[in-house]
């Protein structure tokens, strides 16, 4: 009993932490994308946080872990998650806490990839899509005990493929039918770069994010007196490290500067490809998977522009490139089952299988809920919203208010007009609204 009881702490705690890593995605995309978005992408977190959240505790769970039904879907309807027996010493309504924010997560991947030119009601009905019918379905196949990629001996700990290639890939497809904001690619090819807002505030959403990772890896175990979690932690460490450490360096000899932003994907390139096998491989193979994870990110971003799909934030080659990375990843280096460890083949051909299995249902599912959204409510906002700026198109408010100052000021002191030369007079309430 008191087992139970400790257990229920941990994955309380770890669940708290997972739940907060949304704030770090709300802070990275914030930073990279431009001033006149940062509201919207901001509500659309605290979508993921309530809509989905909620849509997944009503449905989403009980398909994902209910009783199977020919190794596809649980059977587990409405409401009925704390009715779900589980084979370990934790409640089930912990459990439904820890995977409630692994299914916000997966959201979170799709919207910053679609940042900055998405209607805020599609991004709603994405929401609900997403939890109640693309993560649980895929969800269920691999970490159902009886679906059908689990029953074949795929490995996947705390969600390489489950959360971040199937959100990953989604992102791709919706991205991609949703089209590039205006002015970013050139008829001949190229691409304009659009700088991000606020390296701080992304550098920021990448600290919480990176704190929160070690729950995310780590409170997979579901049991506080599991052996592995020191060796869980440690790798999630290195391989972040390495990812990021491999980014800057890279970024130093390829464009003669040390680039922040692929200093932070690498980062979290490296926390996405170790996420499946943090429990199953060594510490210098997570090192391993972490510098391969840097030189993916920057490569898969480069191949991301090469097809003219414009993702802001670079979520499609920080999780969905690299989750599939980290899902093979396992098949390499499993200390028990991996090819360069042990020589045996079989593990690897799972793991590919599944890889391939979780690219396409992620595609299929992005086109899916882009056609939903399409024939709804509409996918694209329209275009002078986006050239105003989604915050005060849809929210009415500006991030930063930063001109408020002056024109809000009392009559006389318009005197430093007559006394600079400066005039202030033409800042009106609405221009300074729209920056």
């Amino acid at each position: 009993m008191e087992l139970i009881y400790l257990n229920t702490i941990w994955v309380v705690l770890a669940a708290a932490m997972v739940l907060l890593m949304e704030g770090g995605f709300s802070l990275l995309e914030a930073g990279f994308v431009r001033t006149k978005n940062a509201v919207n992408v901001t509500m659309k977190i605290f979508v993921d946080l309530t809509i989905g959240a909620l849509t997944f505790w009503v449905i989403g769970f009980g398909l994902m872990f209910g009783k199977d039904a020919f190794g596809i879907i649980g059977t587990s309807l409405i409401g009925t998650p704390e009715k779900i027996a589980l084979p370990f010493e934790l409640p089930s309504t912990a459990f439904v806490l820890f995977q409630m924010g692994f299914a916000v997560a997966c959201i979170s991947i799709i919207s910053g990839a679609v940042a900055e030119r998405m209607n805020f009601k599609a991004y709603i009905i994405t929401a609900v899509l997403i939890c109640i019918i693309i993560y649980p379905l895929s969800g269920h196949w691999i970490w159902n005990s009886d679906g059908w990629l689990a029953k074949l001996g795929m490995k996947d700990f705390a969600g390489s493929a489950v959360i971040h290639a199937v959100g990953g890939f989604a992102a791709l497809a919706m991205a991609k039918i949703l089209g590039p904001r205006k002015g970013r690619f050139n008829s001949d090819g190229s691409v304009n770069v659009f700088a991000p807002s606020n390296i701080p505030l992304a550098s920021a959403g990448a600290f919480i994010l990176w704190f929160g990772w070690f729950a995310f890896n780590a409170g997979s175990t579901l049991d506080a007196s599991n052996g592995s979690l020191g060796s869980i932690a440690i790798n999630t460490m290195l391989a972040g490290a390495s990812g990021g450490a491999t980014a800057l360096i890279l970024t130093m000899k390829k464009f003669g500067k040390a680039d922040p932003s692929m200093t932070i994907n690498g980062i979290l390139a490296g926390l996405v490809a170790i996420t499946a096998g943090c429990a199953f491989v060594s510490q210098w193979s997570a090192i391993l998977i972490g510098i391969s994870s840097g030189f993916i990110v920057i490569y898969a971003t480069l191949f991301v522009d090469f097809i003219r799909v414009d993702d802001p934030v670079g979520a499609v080659a920080v999780h969905g490139f690299n989750g599939l990375f980290g899902t093979i990843a396992v098949g390499l280096f499993d200390t028990s089952q991996g090819l360069f460890t042990t020589g045996d083949i079989s593990l690897l051909k799972i793991q590919l299988l599944g890889a391939v299995v979780v690219i396409v249902w992620g595609i299929i599912g992005g086109a899916f809920m882009a056609k939903v959204c399409e024939m709804t409510v509409g996918l694209r906002a329209k275009e002078r919203d986006e050239d105003e700026g989604l915050d005060m198109a849809y929210h009415g408010i500006p991030a930063y208010n930063e001109l408020e100052r002056f024109t809000d000021l009392p009559t006389s002191f318009y005197n430093f007009e007559e006394t600079t030369g400066i005039s202030i007079a033409p800042i009106k309430k609405e221009k300074a609204s729209s920056i």
